[in-house]
C-alpha cells in the first residue's frame, strides 16, 4: 500500500523538464508578456562564449541542470517604425540555493546576455551556486554593443536608461517563485560598467528590490567621462610626431620602451609604499611624479623626454574648465596605465570607446562640459543621487570595486562618488556599516590586466553580509598574473599591507591599514 502511494505521488508530481514546459504559458496580470521559450537543459552544458558578463575560460565550466526562460515585456512597434520590446532570460538551477540574481549588462546593452552572474563571482558563477538568474537587453536590440540607434525612440531611451532593469526585476522574481514554487529568500545585484550602473539604479530608483548590490566600475557618466579620456589624448596627440597630413601618430607619442619606463617608474616610487615590492601598488595614496623620469641628457631608452613628463602629468590629472573648476576626475597613475588596456584615450591605438579617432591636439573643455549636460545625455547618469537611507534601512549592502588601471572610467570618480555618498549618509563610519568600495591595482576595466590580482568573490561576500552579518573588511583577490599569489582586497581608504614577515605570496601575511 505504502509503495503504492509512493508511486503515485511520482506520477503525479511533474519532472523538472515538464515544469519548465508548463512555464511557456506563465501570465502576470496586467502585464503584456510573451514567453518565447521554456526550454530544460541537462547537467554538463557549457556557457556560450563570454559577453557582457558573461564567463571567462568558458569552454571548461559545466553547468548544473537547468530551465531558462525567454520572454519579452511589452512587444511593440516603436515610434521610429522598428520592433521594440524588454526582452529577458531567467536560468533556473534544478539545484535552487534560494536566492535570485539579476545580472548587468554591458555597453549599451542591446542582447540578452546568457544568465550566469559571473561578474566579480570569483571562479564560481551565480548559477554554478544555485543561484536562479536573469538578464536583459533593456528594451532594444543592438547590431553591436555600442548601436546607439535606439536612444532616438523615447520608450526605448527611458528603458535603457532605468525603466527596464526595474521592470523585469519583479517579473523575474515572479518566474522564479511560480517554478519553485516559493520565492526567493533573498536577491541581489551584480554587474559592471554598464551593469555597475544598472546597480546604481536598483540602489537609487528601486531601494527595496534588493538585499545587496555588487557595483563595479560604474558608467554613472559616460558623458563625462569621456571628456576625461579625450582630455589625455589630447595632452599626448600635442606631442606625437606627425603624418603626412598633419595628423598626430598617436601611438608615437610613447614608445613601448616609454610605457615601460613610466611603469617601471611607479613601481620604484611607489611599489614599496605598501610594505613590500611585489610589482602591485595597493598604497593609492603614493603620488607618482613623471618628471622624475626626464633625460639628464637628449631623449634615449630608459627616460622621458621633458615635453613627455608634462604631457602625462597635464593629461593624468583630468579637464578643467576655463575657471578651473574639474570637470572628470584625473585618472590614478597605476602599473596597468600602459600595459593593462591601453592609456585613457588611447585604447586600441588611439580609438575611444565607441571606435572614433582621438585625433585632436586641441580641446575645447568649456564646451564638451556644456554638451555633456544635454538633458539626453544626462540622462542615464547615476552620479548624483546619493539619498540611500531607504535602501540601507531595510538592510540592504552595497559593495563597489574598481580597476586603478580602467582607462574608460576613472576610479577616482567612483571613489569621489562613494565619499560623496557616505556623507550623505550619515558619514564615512556610518555608511561602512551597509556598504564597501574596493580598489584593484593593475586591474583595466572590470577585470583584465598583465599585473593585476582581479580574481575576487564579492558576491560571496554580499551574500555573507546580509545573510550572516560578515562585513567584509577585505576580500581576497588571485589572478592569472601572478600563478599562486593572493592578497587581500581591502576596504577603502585601507589598503593591503606586507606585515613584515611570512609567505609573501600569502594574503594571510598582510594586513589592511589606513
Amino acid at each position: 500500500m505504502i509503495l503504492e502511494l509512493l508511486l503515485l505521488a511520482t506520477a503525479q508530481t511533474p519532472s523538472r523538464s515538464q515544469a519548465c514546459a508548463a512555464m511557456k504559458t506563465f501570465k502576470v496580470p496586467g502585464v503584456t508578456l510573451e514567453i518565447t521559450k521554456a526550454e530544460w537543459t541537462a547537467a554538463g552544458s557549457s556557457p556560450p562564449p563570454a559577453g557582457p558578463g558573461g564567463p571567462g575560460p568558458a569552454a571548461q565550466m559545466k553547468l548544473p541542470a537547468y530551465c531558462r526562460v525567454d520572454g519579452v515585456i511589452d512587444p511593440r512597434t516603436g515610434g521610429d517604425g522598428k520592433p521594440y520590446g524588454i526582452r529577458f532570460a531567467v536560468n533556473l538551477p534544478d539545484d535552487w540555493n534560494g536566492r535570485f540574481l539579476q545580472q548587468g549588462g554591458g555597453g549599451l546593452n542591446g542582447n540578452v546576455a546568457f544568465p550566469l552572474g559571473a561578474q566579480a563571482a570569483g571562479t564560481t558563477p551565480a548559477l554554478l551556486r544555485g543561484f536562479a538568474v536573469v538578464t536583459t537587453d533593456t528594451g532594444h536590440a543592438g547590431a553591436n554593443a555600442f548601436d546607439a540607434g535606439f536612444m532616438r525612440e523615447q520608450q526605448a531611451a527611458l528603458d535603457f536608461a532605468y525603466q527596464a532593469v526595474g521592470r523585469v526585476a519583479p517579473l523575474a522574481k515572479l518566474i522564479v517563485a511560480q517554478y519553485y514554487g516559493k520565492p526567493a529568500d533573498h536577491s541581489y545585484f551584480a554587474g559592471c560598467s554598464t551593469g555597475g550602473r544598472e546597480g546604481m539604479l536598483m540602489t537609487e530608483r528601486y531601494p527595496t528590490f534588493f538585499d545587496g548590490v555588487v557595483v563595479g566600475a560604474p558608467a554613472m557618466r559616460t558623458n563625462f567621462s569621456g571628456i576625461g579620456d579625450e582630455w589625455v589624448a589630447v595632452s599626448l596627440n600635442q606631442i606625437a610626431p606627425k603624418d603626412a597630413n598633419g595628423r598626430p601618430i598617436t601611438r608615437q607619442a610613447l614608445s613601448e620602451s616609454d610605457k615601460k619606463t613610466v611603469i617601471d617608474g611607479i613601481l620604484n616610487q611607489c611599489d614599496a609604499a605598501d610594505g613590500i615590492k611585489d610589482g602591485l601598488v595597493f598604497n593609492t595614496k603614493c603620488k607618482f611624479d613623471p618628471k622624475l623620469l626626464v633625460c639628464k641628457g637628449p631623449k634615449a631608452d630608459g627616460c622621458l623626454s621633458s615635453e613627455q613628463a608634462a604631457a602625462l602629468e597635464k593629461g593624468f590629472a583630468g579637464p578643467k574648465d576655463s575657471k578651473g573648476r574639474q570637470v572628470y576626475p584625473g585618472f590614478p597613475f597605476d602599473t596597468g596605465i600602459a600595459a593593462t588596456q591601453g592609456i585613457p584615450g588611447h585604447l586600441n591605438g588611439g580609438l575611444n570607446p565607441v571606435g572614433a579617432p582621438f585625433a585632436a591636439t586641441e580641446m575645447d573643455v568649456d564646451a564638451r562640459a556644456d554638451a555633456a549636460l544635454d538633458p539626453n545625455s544626462m540622462l542615464t547618469m547615476t552620479s548624483g543621487w546619493t539619498n540611500l537611507n531607504t535602501f540601507s534601512s531595510h538592510g540592504g549592502k552595497l559593495l563597489f570595486y574598481h580597476g586603478v588601471s580602467d582607462p574608460w572610467f576613472s576610479a577616482n570618480d567612483t571613489i569621489d562618488y562613494y565619499q560623496r555618498m557616505t556623507a550623505a549618509n550619515g558619514g564615512a563610519a556610518q555608511a561602512m556599516s551597509w556598504s564597501r568600495l574596493y580598489l584593484a591595482p593593475g586591474m583595466g576595466h572590470c577585470g583584465g590586466g598583465a599585473a593585476t590580482l582581479d580574481t575576487f568573490d564579492l558576491l560571496g561576500a554580499a551574500v555573507d553580509w546580509v545573510e550572516k552579518g560578515t562585513a567584509p573588511d577585505a576580500v581576497v583577490a588571485a589572478g592569472r598574473a601572478f600563478p599562486g599569489r593572493s592578497r587581500p582586497m581591502c576596504a577603502y581608504p585601507k589598503h593591503a599591507h606586507y606585515k613584515g614577515s611570512g609567505d609573501v605570496e600569502d594574503a594571510k601575511n598582510f594586513e589592511c591599514r589606513e
